[in-house]
């Protein structure tokens, strides 16, 4: 009769620490087959048409409202300050640079992973485990190319038109505060709005959205991709998604940030 107790996990550092990194490695992984896949015919133009439909399109609603909004409280908290200088004639400036080069990446960026990177770790994830993937994969069906490739294009190129749009309306949202309160022209406004901001400046936030657009398709379909645990794997999948998306754009805006501030100490 054997006694011998089975012998405890052996870890590298411990038990979290090494499944961090192992994730970090899967990731990594997940990412480079995207690459290896997407330049690889044959090439789904219908599901990428139909991916950024939802992304984009779908999106539109809550991205309105939502920078409608931003515009409008944002112009109302900045006048006071202003007011107190005697400089409220600087108020289109301000709030220019601030929705351009911040607010409008940063918020739709951050809406985008509450609403799209969540219903893509959803969808992944109860394709996953009701075996709809394996059953493509048993079809002769590239899975990876068709589900993940897809929405990842979809997400990192419709992310950007999103920002400048949610920056349009953001402005609007603010001209019409500032017009009320100031009586100031449309043209004056543009003209302030625009006047401090540079080519670079514009280049610097449609490069840093579609960095949060990969983001968000890339983690988002990961998270649903690799589901496991059946029907509670996929509300977990969805969240986790929300989640991580969110602490990598914030990351990724600081990182950037930091960047262009090295690159260009007086942008």
């Amino acid at each position: 009769m054997d006694t011998t107790s089975p012998q405890p996990a052996k870890y590298l550092v411990s038990r979290n620490v090494d499944g961090f990194f192992v994730g970090i490695s899967d990731i990594a992984k997940f990412i480079l087959q995207f690459f290896k896949e997407a330049f690889k015919p044959p090439y789904e133009y219908q599901e990428v048409i139909k991916q950024c439909y939802n992304v984009g399109y779908k999106s539109l609603s809550l991205i309105t409202l939502t920078a409608f909004i931003t515009g409008i409280v944002f112009t109302k908290h900045s006048r006071p300050a202003l007011a107190d200088f005697g400089a409220t004639s600087w108020l289109p400036s301000l709030i220019g640079i601030a929705i351009i080069k911040a607010l409008a990446p940063l918020i739709t960026g951050l809406i985008c992973a509450g609403k799209v990177g969540s219903q893509m770790g959803a969808e992944l994830g109860s394709m996953r485990v009701t075996e709809q993937i394996d059953a493509m994969e048993v079809s002769a069906v590239n899975p990876f190319k068709f589900l993940v490739v897809t929405r990842v294009i979809a997400s990192t190129f419709m992310v950007p038109l999103l920002v400048m749009y949610s920056g349009f309306i953001g402005l609007l949202g603010s001209f019409l505060n500032v017009h009320a309160n100031e009586q100031t022209s449309l043209v004056t406004f543009v003209h302030g709005a625009f006047g401090k901001i540079d080519f670079p400046e514009i280049v610097s936030t449609l490069v840093r959205s579609l960095i949060f657009g990969f983001t968000i398709g890339i983690i988002g379909c990961y998270k649903g991709y690799t589901t496991t645990q059946g029907t509670e794997g996929v509300g977990k999948a969805a969240n986790a998604s929300v989640v991580v998306i969110m602490f990598l754009i914030f990351i990724e805006e600081m990182m950037m940030v930091q960047f262009l501030n090295w690159i260009s100490p007086g942008g």
